[in-house]
């Protein structure tokens, strides 16, 4: 199997669990978060973490377009600054903009994945700004296909907390 096809195949599998507990998700919830512990994400903010996860990192990785400001260099960042305290993390407005936002990030995935030759994913070196180790593009993008099954992992667990009657085939897209 090749890199592409891996990674079709995860991103598939990633976004139709993560579609489908978006479904679960209510309007009503999006200020919902844990009650014990500290820097617990809302879950709008874990939606919007959630939809910029996957997408938007494979165009950083390939393009050098991490979405941010013209002028910010995301390698100047100071870590605060690249991965903020939860109070201080964009949210989502509703559970519509999440689900319109989410296929947006999915489309952005497969449009750039679309345009990697294999020989790239197998060979080129992709070092990210928050981890300058050695990785090849093709394991450095399966990591943020993983980065959203985390979150979705997350999101399954705040539905849990929530009270929805979620289980082991929600988590796994079944």
């Amino acid at each position: 199997m090749s890199w592409t096809e891996l990674l079709k195949r995860e991103i598939g599998s990633a976004y139709k669990t993560t579609e489908g507990l978006l479904e679960l998700v209510e309007e009503d919830t999006l200020n919902w978060k844990p009650s014990m512990g500290s820097n617990w994400m809302t879950t709008g903010q874990l939606l919007h973490h959630i939809i910029t996860s996957c997408g938007m990192s494979f165009q950083g990785f390939v393009t050098g377009d991490w979405g941010l400001p013209e002028g910010v260099d995301i390698s100047k960042l100071s870590p605060e600054e690249m991965l903020p305290p939860a109070e201080k993390m964009p949210t989502i407005e509703s559970v519509a903009e999440a689900k319109k936002l989410l296929a947006a990030d999915k489309k952005l995935a497969l449009d750039v994945l679309a345009k990697i030759p294999e020989d790239d994913l197998a060979h080129k070196p992709a070092p990210a700004p928050w981890d300058p180790s050695d990785m090849i593009l093709g394991h450095r993008l399966l990591q943020m296909v993983y980065h959203l099954n985390s979150h979705k992992g997350q999101l399954f667990y705040y539905l849990k907390l929530q009270g929805k009657p979620v289980d082991t085939g929600h988590l796994w897209g079944m």
